[in-house]
């Protein structure tokens, strides 16, 4: 099972493979989005920022989201890491269940091309 400091350290790891892929990502750098990542079975919650092509973790919280972000995402820490390794397909992932993903619709169109 994947660590609190783990998630944390693939939500970096994200965030630095997307301002380094900014020309192919269509328009996240215009993206300015509250941002929240529940995992599960740490049963914690990242609350951040997803801005210009940056996700920046304010805090880290007990339990799930206490407020609605414009951008949701739930899942369980090694499904997290697995994905930003490349290990696990965002797509197969959200298709079974694994990973859950909320936003507006507008926004859900430009984040496929991110994950």
């Amino acid at each position: 099972m994947a660590t609190t400091e783990e998630c944390r350290s693939a939500l970096k790891r994200l965030s630095d493979r997307l301002t380094r892929s900014e020309g192919g990502t269509g328009g996240v750098t215009s993206f300015d989005r509250s941002l929240s990542c529940h995992i599960k079975d740490l049963d914690v919650t990242f609350v951040g920022r997803l801005q210009d092509g940056l996700i920046t973790v304010v805090d880290t919280l007990p339990g799930p989201p206490r407020d609605k972000a414009q951008i949701r995402l739930t899942m369980t820490g090694d499904d997290l890491v697995a994905m930003v390794d490349g290990e696990l397909e965002f797509a197969r992932a959200w298709a079974s269940g694994r990973v859950r993903l909320e936003a507006g619709f507008r926004d859900l169109l430009r984040l496929k091309s991110l994950l």
